[in-house]
């Protein structure tokens, strides 16, 4: 049973939300979508990596944020709420030097008003890179 709010939109519609961001300027893409996770991927190159040449814990960071928020985001009515970051926490367990990276976005908790997840990055060949848990606060929109 999925934990949707609504159905999951499609891949190419989470994608071209991101366009103008630092989502799409780090090339970060959401890959996949399951009844219970999100999972995207970003490329270890010059715009993610750090002057030694590893990703950077930034960039992962940054990927695991994004997913766990489109995740939160999509378990709410979009009409009333909003998800917004409270903390994220991240462990570097391994360095990658190239390829691509991928994230996957699963729920620990999915309150009325916090939420939190846990997104595991790994390398290409399925290595640990990174774990992170991201909390974030459901809060009632005022468009007004």
């Amino acid at each position: 049973m999925s934990i949707w709010f609504y159905e999951a939109p499609s891949l190419d519609a989470i994608n071209a939300f991101a366009a103008n961001t630092m989502l799409e300027h780090l090339g970060i893409e959401v890959t996949a979508i399951d009844e219970d996770s999100i999972t995207g991927i970003m490329p270890v190159d010059h715009r993610t990596v750090q002057p030694m040449g590893i990703l950077h814990g930034g960039a992962s960071v940054a990927l695991a944020e994004s997913l766990g928020s489109y995740a939160a985001t999509l378990c709410v009515d979009p009409a009333r709420y909003t998800c917004v970051g409270l903390e994220i926490n991240a462990n570097h367990i391994r360095s990658v030097r190239t390829g691509t990276v991928t994230g996957t976005a699963r729920p620990i908790h999915v309150g009325r008003r916090t939420q939190v997840w846990e997104i595991r990055i790994e390398d290409g060949d399925g290595r640990l890179v990174c774990v992170s848990r991201l909390t974030l606060a459901v809060i009632e929109r005022s468009d007004g």
